[in-house]
Parts: structure tokens; C-alpha cells; sequence
């Protein structure tokens, strides 16, 4: 079975965030189960610098106002065709901005021609190859399946996988014409979106099917609270709405052959995660003691939650533990969290940036991850957390429910817990699971129990590849039918 997988990010090329994990582990994940991907992703300068070799084998003498050619390469075990279009996508800065922050303005017309590339290519348009199915990523590639259903592949099945809702890609309606779209596309069951056109929106009406990252994600997409507007589309299309759970790459992320670690280890062999929990407390200038030290790995903005344990800092200082901070964005957070770190030196302590290696040290060797999220259509850091027996501490919402069992008295009972669970999302219950935390932490066998509970949970790709080979079979049924 032949797979086109469009996306605007990829591991190890180029990531922002949990979707190019997703997208580098998937095609890996599938290639053991009858399932060839190959997958589309635009030509940024780090992605062109990763092969030398160019074939192309298809040409666009005009894309969205310049020249651009599809490459076929094989970079790190994935298969891909790069979109070499420079007036779109070489630039300095990151994939959707620039350096300082700011989207790029033209982002409709980039990702819209990484759409129309990737529709080309689902009909026909590269000699020796036709994609039996068509799988786009977020709202930056919703537009391939748009400009399918309106072009030469409308009878090739597609999905679209919603990574985050919130994140919709919404354009004034002038930007329609430039498209290259037919005008019929610009209606309710098309492309517009209040009065514009939407992105997301189109890929969810022109779908086949759709995935999320996690069944409890599914079914809150399809309320006011979580639907951001499209729960009404999400409402009807839910016949067609699958709920499928990320997994993780279990080589790159393996606490035994991990090279970023200061000292491997296994579940057999935790003390061993005493250098890591050392190489943490220098890194992040934490006192050195017995009491646990909790982590957070992420994006510092709203959705995340991280005003919430900004909020909370002095009280989990309180109740007794440590935290190491490793992230960046909203400033204000920013600096709440590094006021956090003077006020309290030696007891927290802040990295402003994203820096992969010391992520994996942190996994390594923290005590816990807290993820405080809104929303969280699956999350990653709670899975790598279970990997490497950093116990996660997670709101009760999405893939952090799907995935994390909680620590109550009748799982540690049974010896099943593998986290802590709190709701409602604010302080108070933060702190409550951080009370909870640091009252088992004290507990040796009760901890290290937890931990290799954890530990046991299959986090890869495997069961989750398989849902989708369900989901392509049926497609493909439906196609057939």
C-alpha cells in the first residue's frame, strides 16, 4: 500500500514540536506492516542542506509566483519529496516566521503551494508513482486534500490528522483568487470559513476521514470547550472522526543506548539515574538533597498551562520539591518563571530555549514531568516521562488522560499507577497532585514501583501503526465499494 504523507515538519530535518516527531516515527512505524509512506515536505534550507544529490522528478514552472521542482531523496531510513520552491521557503528564521518571531505574510501562499504539489502528486503528476491514499498533517497541509477534491485526484481516499485544533490557519477572502481554485470551491461545504478562507476547515470537509492524536481528544473536539469553533463540521463529520494515540520512536528515546545521557540504565537499574539527576541539578544550579526534583519540557504559553504552575512556583517549593524548567515563549512567562528562579536559587532553577539534549538528560534524570496543559490532543513528554521512569504529572484532559494512569490508592494497590492526575486544571489541584507526588516520593518501594510501571507501558509506534493500517484498509474499501 502506497501512502503520501504531506506535512510541514519532520524529525530529524525539522521540528517545532510534537508533529515531527509524529511525522519522522509514523513512515518507520508502518514500514513492517505492508505500508510504504513517502512523504511530501517543503524545501527549507536545513531540509535542502541534508542531501546533495537533487533528482527531480517533477517540474512547476509556476508556483504561487515562482519556479519549483519536486526532489526524491532518502534522508535517515524516510523516503521524501522535498518541494524546492526558494521564493516560498529559503529563508532564515524558523518554518513559519522569522527570526524574531513574527509569521512570514505570505504564510497562505506557502503552504497553500505545498497543497497543491502534494494534490498533483495524488493525481498522477510523478511518472511511477500513484499514492493509493493521501495523508495530510494540520492546517498546513489541509489544503492538498482541498485541491484533490477539486482536481484529478478527487477519487483518491485521503485523512487529515488534527495535531492541535487551535491552530487553524484562517486567510482573508482575497486571497482566494490567487489559489487557483475553482469558484465553486469558495462556499460553505468548500473553503470559506466566516467570510474567508480557512485551511483547516477545507481539509476537514474534504477528507475522507479524520484522525486526532488521542481518543478523549476526539470527543472534546466535538464540544464549544475544545471544538474552537469547528465542533459544528467535527459534529457532522463524526462518523468519519477516529481517535488514534501518538507513539514514540523506542530507539531514539531509550534510557538504556540513549547517547545524550550522562549513565544508561533500565528499569532493573534506576540508581543508576543518579549521575543524570547530578548532571540536572548543574545544569539548572539546583541544591543537592533527597527531595524530588520536577521537570517541565515545554512551549511556555497558555495552551500549555504554564501560567498555572507559574502561578503555583512558591507552593511546590513549599510542599518540598525542586523544579527544573527547560522552555521558551510567551516573555511574560518568561520572566514570572526566572523571577521564580532568583527567589527561590537553589530550589528552581530556568533554561530559557529548547535544547534537545538536555531534554533527554532531564528525562533521565528528574524525578517527575508535570504537564499542566488546557488542552493536549496527545502529548509526547508524558510518553518519553513513562520511557524513562520521570513520573508524569498531568492534567486530566486529552492524550495525558488517554495515557496516564493515576496513582490513586486502588492503583497502587493493584501496582498499575504509572503518573499523577489532577482536574480541575488550576493551582490548587496542581499542588494537591504535587502533595501527592512528593508524600510517594518519600516512599521508596512505592516510587520505584510507579516508575517501572511506567516503564512497562508500550509507548511505540506499534499498536497505534496498526490503527491506522485499519483506517487506510477501510478507505481503500470505501473506494473500492
Amino acid at each position: 500500500m502506497q501512502v503520501l504523507s504531506v506535512t510541514p515538519e519532520i524529525f530529524p530535518l525539522i521540528k517545532t514540536g510534537g508533529l515531527a516527531d509524529v511525522t519522522g516515527a509514523l513512515p518507520i512505524g508502518l514500514a513492517g506492516k505492508g505500508v510504504a509512506m513517502r512523504t511530501l515536505i517543503p524545501g527549507y534550507p536545513v531540509v535542502m542542506e541534508a542531501f546533495k544529490k537533487k533528482k527531480a522528478v517533477y517540474q512547476c514552472p509556476l508556483l504561487q509566483g515562482g519556479k519549483a521542482s519536486v526532489h526524491a531523496v532518502k534522508v535517515g531510513g524516510l523516503d521524501l519529496f522535498v518541494l524546492d520552491a526558494p521564493h516560498l521557503f529559503d529563508r532564515q528564521g524558523g518554518p513559519y516566521g522569522t527570526a524574531s518571531g513574527s509569521d512570514w505574510p505570505d504564510n497562505w501562499r506557502r503552504f497553500a503551494a505545498l497543497g497543491q504539489v502534494g494534490g498533483d502528486i495524488a493525481g498522477g503528476a510523478i511518472s511511477g508513482y500513484q499514492p493509493d491514499i493521501v495523508h495530510a498533517h494540520d492546517w498546513q497541509s489541509a489544503m492538498t486534500l482541498a485541491y484533490m477534491r477539486y482536481g484529478k485526484a478527487v477519487g483518491v481516499p485521503s485523512l487529515i490528522t488534527v495535531h492541535n485544533l487551535a491552530f487553524q490557519g484562517q486567510f482573508g477572502a482575497g486571497i482566494f483568487g490567487e489559489l487557483g481554485l475553482p469558484g465553486v470551491a469558495m462556499q460553505l461545504d468548500g473553503v470559506e470559513y466566516y467570510g474567508g478562507v480557512g485551511f483547516l476547515k477545507a481539509g476537514l470537509q474534504a477528507a475522507w476521514a479524520i484522525t486526532t492524536v488521542s481518543p478523549t481528544y476526539a470527543q472534546e473536539i466535538r464540544s464549544p470547550e475544545f471544538g474552537m469553533g469547528l465542533d459544528g463540521l467535527i459534529n457532522m463529520r463524526a462518523t468519519d472522526l477516529h481517535g488514534i494515540v501518538n507513539g514514540i520512536d523506542v530507539d531514539i528515546w531509550n534510557p538504556a543506548t540513549d547517547k545524550h545521557l550522562v549513565a544508561n540504565y533500565s528499569a532493573e537499574t534506576l540508581q543508576a539515574r543518579g549521575l543524570n539527576r547530578k548532571a540536572v541539578e548543574d545544569r539548572f544550579n539546583l541544591e543537592n538533597d533527597d527531595s524530588p526534583i520536577v521537570c517541565v519540557v515545554s512551549r511556555l504559553t497558555w495552551q500549555k498551562g504554564m501560567d498555572i504552575l507559574a502561578s503555583v512556583v512558591d507552593g511546590i517549593v513549599q510542599r518540598g520539591a525542586r523544579l527544573a524548567i527547560l522552555g521558551s515563549g510567551d516573555a511574560g512567562l518568561e520572566g514570572s518563571l526566572l523571577a521564580a528562579a532568583a527567589r527561590h536559587r537553589g530550589r528552581v532553577g530556568v533554561v530559557i530555549g529548547y535544547d534537545e539534549a538536555l531534554s533527554h538528560i532531564m528525562q533521565g534524570g528528574c524525578d517527575a514531568i508535570v504537564i499542566p496543559s488546557r488542552f493536549e490532543p496527545c502529548g509526547l513528554t508524558q510518553l518519553y516521562g513513562l520511557r524513562y521512569g520521570c513520573v508524569p504529572v498531568v492534567a486530566r484532559t486529552g492524550g495525558l488522560a488517554d495515557t496516564i494512569i493515576d496513582a490513586n490508592e486502588a492503583a497502587l494497590s493493584a501496582g498499575v499507577a504509572t503518573g499523577f492526575q489532577f482536574a480541575p486544571n488550576n493551582g490548587g489541584a496542581l499542588l494537591h497532585a504535587i502533595r501527592r507526588l512528593v508524600e510517594a516520593h518519600a516512599r521508596p518501594a512505592t516510587w520505584a514501583s510507579i516508575q517501572r510501571q511506567g516503564m512497562k507501558a508500550d509507548v511505540s509506534w506499534d499498536k497505534s501503526a496498526e490503527k491506522y493500517v485499519e483506517l487506510y484498509r477501510l478507505l481503500l474499501s470505501k473506494r473500492a465499494a
